[in-house]
């Protein structure tokens, strides 16, 4: 606790020799001094030493330190013996001073401060001066525009020129401006700089503070300087990972969000997205290995890079899916430039000897990055996209509103199929396939029907690509067989002698269940596991030949028959369709369509079937002369409105007869 009489004792420390004064921590002025005091203040009287702000030449440090002294006077009743620099009239003068604590007239807490007849040499200062020569921190003092006044030992082993100024201390002049500003807004500045040493051009944490030097008084700037280098090498790493996909070196999705909202905040003007991807990636993965691939996707990274402008902003937003954000310091309309981009970017891919075709197809979204969120901007780019793949791939499409639209009904016919899924509203009817030589149906295909509440019975056209692009393609596949199956369990236990055909599509046929699946319906007591047959598309059988084999094997060998649906429109290669197991194969109905003009291509394929002893079936036989041709040329089955149109079991059953079964 401070000693409350000290105040009513001033008058006695006025006769002393020792120079003693009371100073007002928190008004910054010396409220009581003593002749002596006075005349080591270069004061004129106690009156005078009293009008005095002391404020005017404080620095940020010593009023911290003095603010902390109070805190200590008032919890510990404490006393610091120190060496300062006082400034009276700007002549720096060192003083050996004891502080305590002393009660103002208000009650404040303030500091009694007696300058000590003889300075001795304080541990703590003896400690100072072999902590300035062993640190590894540089303390430079510097004038206020020249030269250094004292530099620590790291500070001298550190600089090109110990007699440099402080300005050439950066590398960057912009450094030392900002500095300046710093210390003229408040006295003191911290910041991270490029600083010139012996070894070149080092990171620092640079902390500058406006003091007066000890020795002449005048205005002085003590820096203190320690090597960050490694750490900010470290963080720019980090930070450029965050950024940066690490695959082909583009920005990541998560720098998109930072880039566009700087041009909002710049109030951009309007730009474009560009939307791409690989054309048929995936078969290029599958004929010739992800390392390939990889290169690929490096390839189109390097060529958009290329194509485009220093400030566009190319994106790698996963897989093959790239965005370029046009920048709008080009001279050239972004019309102009996304066709040329177009054209850089689907030229072949050359890898060693290897030649790719890897062409792209591109969605396009002009935007405003003030006025238009990314993410929408995105989502319009992506349509675009979407609709350049289904028009034929190898082209771009620019968004428009009506694009929109037509996205949102889909978005909506997507949610009301997950809710149709859930609600167990898919059913399936069945078509016939009538065989030419017994004039007898031996096979009916099931197909998916979807039973709206509102729109009545849904054609598959509707709902199927969007559950293969949305992958509820697995789910109503799974429905699709549960029914199917049940269903022909129930023919075969009433005598019925039916096969039931059921498609599986390229994305079920992939999926790493299936095989587990199948194998627990064909494990079903009386489940006529002989009498189902599963269709594949062609474009199934591309890829890994001998994965594709020993899926279909496996298949087989539980009992199912395989059959390849629309065959002659895919892209099957007759030297080794031969290896996988099948059974039959329909022929696609835009040939039987164009008979007897097509009559060469479904002979062809008739003869094939033949060799593979397979069973050979035509597609959509609408017209008499359609089916007279295909009799008279082999046709071994034929499937089409003109035998019969798709229908619900309970219509179909009365097709088919027990008595025949």
């Amino acid at each position: 606790m401070a000693r409350a009489d000290k105040i009513d004792q001033f008058a006695a420390a006025r006769r002393l020799q020792t120079p003693t004064w009371v100073y007002d921590i928190d008004a910054c002025r010396i409220v009581h001094a003593n002749p002596s005091a006075c005349t080591l203040w270069q004061a004129a009287s106690e009156e005078d030493l009293q009008k005095r702000d002391l404020a005017e030449d404080m620095t940020a440090t010593v009023s911290r330190r003095l603010k902390q002294y109070q805190a200590d006077f008032i919890d510990h009743d404490a006393t610091f013996k120190e060496l300062w620099t006082l400034f009276p009239n700007g002549v720096p003068t060192s003083v050996l001073v004891l502080y305590s604590g002393f009660r103002l007239s208000d009650g404040r807490m303030g500091m009694l401060c007696e300058a000590l007849p003889e300075r001795d040499e304080l541990p703590d200062n003896l400690r100072s001066v072999e902590a300035l020569l062993h640190t590894d921190v540089m303390v430079t003092l510097f004038s206020a525009d020249g030269p250094p006044l004292y530099t620590n030992p790291a500070a001298h082993n550190a600089s090109g020129n110990p007699s440099a100024p402080l300005r050439d201390l950066f590398v960057s002049s912009a450094d030392h401006a900002v500095l300046l500003a710093g210390l003229e807004g408040g006295g003191e500045h911290r910041q991270i700089a490029e600083i010139h040493t012996k070894t070149g051009a080092r990171w620092f944490d640079v902390s500058a503070k406006k003091c007066s030097d000890a020795v002449t008084g005048q205005p002085a700037i003590l820096v203190t300087a320690i090597d960050v280098s490694e750490l900010k090498l470290a963080r720019d790493q980090a930070r450029y990972l965050a950024s940066r996909d690490q695959l082909t070196g583009c920005f990541n999705r998560s720098y998109l969000h930072q880039h566009v909202a700087k041009l909002a905040e710049a109030k951009a003007a309007t730009t474009a997205l560009i939307y791409f991807d690989v054309d048929r990636f995936k078969q290029i993965n599958d004929t010739y290995g992800h390392v390939i691939g990889d290169r690929v996707l490096m390839e189109l990274a390097d060529r958009a890079i290329r194509h485009g402008q220093p400030d566009d902003l190319v994106v790698r937003l996963g897989g093959d899916e790239f965005l370029i954000v046009l920048s709008q310091a080009s001279a050239a309309p972004w019309q102009e430039r996304v066709e040329r981009f177009f054209k850089g970017l689907s030229a072949p891919t050359e890898i060693g000897s290897i030649s790719i075709n890897t062409k792209v197809s591109m969605g396009i979204s002009a935007f405003d990055p003030a006025r238009t969120d990314i993410d929408v901007a995105l989502r319009h780019a992506d349509i675009a996209l979407y609709l350049a793949k289904n028009n034929g791939r190898n082209r771009y499409v620019i968004y428009d509103d009506q694009m929109g639209a037509a996205a949102d009904k889909r978005s909506r016919t997507e949610a009301e199929i997950e809710v149709a899924l859930d609600a167990n509203q898919f059913e399936l009817h069945y078509q016939p396939r009538l065989d030419l030589a017994t004039g007898r149906i031996v096979a009916v295909e099931g197909l998916a029907r979807w039973r709206h509440p509102e729109r009545g019975l849904v054609p598959p056209d509707d709902f199927i690509p969007i559950c293969e692009d949305t992958g509820l393609i697995h789910v109503l596949g799974r429905q699709v067989l549960e029914i199917g199956f049940a269903q022909a369990a129930a023919w075969h236990e009433a005598g019925y002698d039916v096969q039931l055909s059921l498609n599986i599509s390229p994305r079920q046929f992939s999926d790493p269940h299936l095989l587990e699946m199948l194998e627990g319906f064909a494990a079903r007591p009386g489940f006529p596991v002989h009498k189902i047959e599963l269709e594949i598309t062609e474009s199934v059988l591309i890829g890994d030949q001998d994965g594709i084999a020993a899926k279909l094997k496996a298949i087989t060998r539980m009992g199912y028959r395989i059959s390849i649906d629309d065959f002659g429109t895919g892209y099957s290669n007759l030297s080794y369709i031969s290896r996988f197991p099948l059974h039959c194969l329909k022929i696609d109905g835009s040939f039987i369509s164009l008979l007897p003009g097509s009559g060469p291509i479904v002979r062809l394929i008739l003869a094939l079937a033949q060799q593979l002893d397979v069973t050979a079936v035509a597609e959509g036989v609408e017209e008499q002369a359609q089916f007279d041709w295909l009799k008279a040329h082999g046709c071994t089955q034929v499937q089409g409105y003109y035998v019969a149109r798709p229908c619900p079991a309970s219509e179909l059953s009365a097709l088919l007869d027990p008595a025949t079964a």
